[in-house]
């Protein structure tokens, strides 16, 4: 999974939630990387890994690109609000 925030703060923010829905959904978090500088942290969620950028990192990495070939999964029935 790729996402971008817009601002650290939010970065931040995102990166915890997904740790925290993680955990209480007993999905183990196998590492949180990047995490203290906000640019570009990767969560390991074991079968996901989720990628949380800021807008530049993720415009210059263009992480999108390499998986332009790998099918277009919806997830919108497993994020809840």
């Amino acid at each position: 999974m790729v996402c971008s925030g817009r601002n650290n703060r939010q970065i931040q923010t995102i990166v915890n939630d997904i740790v925290e829905a993680a955990q209480k959904a007993q999905i183990e978090v196998k590492s949180v990387e990047g995490r203290d500088s906000a640019k570009w942290t990767l969560i390991d969620l074991g079968d996901v890994i989720v990628h949380v950028f800021n807008q530049d990192e993720r415009d210059f990495y263009q992480l999108e690109k390499l998986w332009a070939d790998a099918p277009i999964v919806d997830i919108s029935d497993w994020v809840t609000e």
